[in-house]
């Protein structure tokens, strides 16, 4: 009951919010828009990135300020997100040990299956689902951006470098960035997985291609966003999942396992060949 509750809420916020961006115009914004998302979200959030660009001497450093600004709002979420993923990849072993005892696929087993996983997540203090609210979170902010941009004259016709924020970028070069950073995020969180599998390793490279091809036909304010999220996370992931670290540790732990282990041998081959004297 507890988990299909959930599911329920879940599910009812997801609709909510798509009900939310579907109502949303394209008229520009301005003080007098009036509607929760126009007046109150979007608009700020145009006020905002004007601010900011007014401060820091240009439109392109608004955005990229306020990005950081986002990030580092959410970096609590990231933070318990990570030691999530990380605690679940040290279940892999386990959880490929589950799969392998409820291999069959009758309702039955299959119900089983989940059942154990459940306990082990529970035993473990791991949400699976966690790595679902920092999508979930950043999905408005950029929609939000979008409309700022797009709907606020001002921005829409700002320039950064050699761009033109509310168009693309005529050189590819931000799509390029935005999946280079993309591909060493990836890298970094599966090199610090105890095994991998084809799933992650396609995704690795899958996911900076369809970023790349995406930004093609985003405007050059939301690839920048892209750009410097994706720039915050290798360095965030660095800071907190740093793959060379973990995996110095995780090395150091089964060498001490082993050795206790073989230690252990040792005094049983030694309790044996007393009992034979």
């Amino acid at each position: 009951m507890k988990k299909h509750g959930k599911k329920v809420l879940s599910l009812t916020g997801i609709l909510g919010l798509t009900l939310l961006l579907a109502a949303c115009s394209n008229k520009p914004i301005t003080s007098h828009s009036t509607g929760i998302w126009d007046h109150y979200i979007v608009y700020n959030c145009s006020r905002f990135i004007i601010w900011l660009s007014n401060i820091f001497g240009g439109y392109g450093m608004g955005i990229i300020i306020f990005t950081i600004i986002i990030r580092i709002i959410i970096l609590p979420l990231m933070f318990y997100q990570t030691k999530s993923m990380m605690k679940t990849q040290e279940l892999a072993p386990q959880l490929k040990a589950l799969q392998k005892k409820y291999s069959s696929k009758d309702r039955e087993t299959m119900q089983q299956l989940q059942i154990e996983q459940q306990k082990l997540y529970k035993e473990a203090g791991v949400n699976p689902f966690a790595s679902m609210l920092p999508l979930l979170i950043q999905l408005p902010v950029m929609w939000a951006l979008y409309q700022a941009i797009w709907r606020t004259a001002q921005l829409k016709t700002g320039t950064f470098l050699w761009l033109q924020l509310g168009h693309t970028d005529p050189y590819f070069v931000l799509p390029i960035l935005a999946a280079v950073f993309t591909f060493i995020s990836s890298w970094l969180s599966m090199a610090s997985m105890p095994e991998k599998n084809s799933m992650t390793t396609t995704m690795t490279w899958v996911m900076p291609i369809m970023i790349f091809f995406m930004a093609l036909q985003f405007s050059a304010a939301i690839t920048l966003y892209w750009v410097v999220t994706n720039a915050f996370q290798v360095v965030q992931t660095l800071v907190i999942q740093n793959p060379f670290k973990i995996r110095r540790e995780r090395e150091a732990k089964q060498a001490a396992q082993k050795a206790k282990q073989r230690k252990i041998e040792k005094v049983k081959r030694r309790a044996y060949s007393s009992k034979r004297k």
